[in-house]
């Protein structure tokens, strides 16, 4: 369980401080699916940072199952089971895909293994496995391949920040699957999403609204959708998603 109490985020700007969490406390339960979501500049993927440990808060706690971990750094949350996928993937010159996959799941897979984590992504495992992890990948398929090192390291907390972005639309609809089966699988474990789109809002065991760094509502899907549909703010329809990757 992840617990945030009272968290706050400023930086510096021109001399003047500008707060982009604002005393913020959240509780995220283990077996919960939960979207982040909200208008751009809201502050989502600032939370998601701070949890993962990217970024450090200037104020509160941030406690996993039950220990504080507001000052480690994001190796040492990693190492607690603290695990995430960035907006913008990173690139690993001289990196196979297969050694990343095998990396993130901690033991020498085999390629027929490491394989079943890009299918769930959506890529042919046979054109990618071998490949290296650099600037011949388009964004697209960095980005899958990320989400399937994270699907291969098994977190007891798992941080999407915004997985859809530069997803085609075919693999969009693959990657709600492996959504929808992580939740029905995550009976000790969380999954946390930065999200605007309706799809992934639909699959959520409960949805929280960030506006201007504070929580503007939170609770059940049932509770929170009906007054997000069609709140272009707050939500927009998979037309966002681009149709080429």
């Amino acid at each position: 369980m992840l617990e945030i109490k009272n968290l706050s985020f400023s930086v510096s700007d021109e001399n003047t401080g500008k707060e982009i969490i604002k005393d913020i406390s959240l509780t995220i339960p283990d077996g919960k699916l939960i979207v982040v979501t909200g208008p751009n500049g809201g502050g989502k993927s600032t939370l998601a940072k701070l949890i993962a440990g990217i970024e450090k808060p200037t104020a509160g706690q941030i406690l996993f199952n039950g220990e504080d971990i507001t000052d480690m750094s994001i190796t040492d949350r990693a190492r607690k089971g603290i695990a995430f996928a960035f907006q913008q993937p990173v690139k690993f010159k001289g990196v196979r895909v297969i050694d990343l996959i095998r990396l993130a799941a901690g033991k020498e897979l085999n390629i027929s293994e490491a394989c079943v984590y890009l299918s769930l992504v959506g890529l042919c495992a046979r054109e990618y496995i071998n490949r290296e992890v650099n600037a011949s990948l388009s964004g697209g398929e960095l980005k899958r391949i990320e989400i399937a090192t994270v699907l291969a390291r098994k977190s007891m907390l798992t941080l999407f920040d915004e997985p859809e972005a530069g997803i085609d639309l075919w693999s969009f609809g693959n990657l709600i699957e492996v959504f929808r089966k992580q939740r029905e699988e995550i009976a000790d474990r969380s999954i946390l999403i930065i999200s605007h789109q309706e799809r992934i809002l639909n699959i959520a065991d409960e949805i929280v609204v960030l506006n201007s760094g504070e929580i503007e509502r939170h609770g059940s899907r049932d509770e929170i959708l009906p007054r997000l549909i069609g709140t272009p703010a707050a939500v927009q329809n998979c037309q966002g998603v681009t149709e080429g990757a």
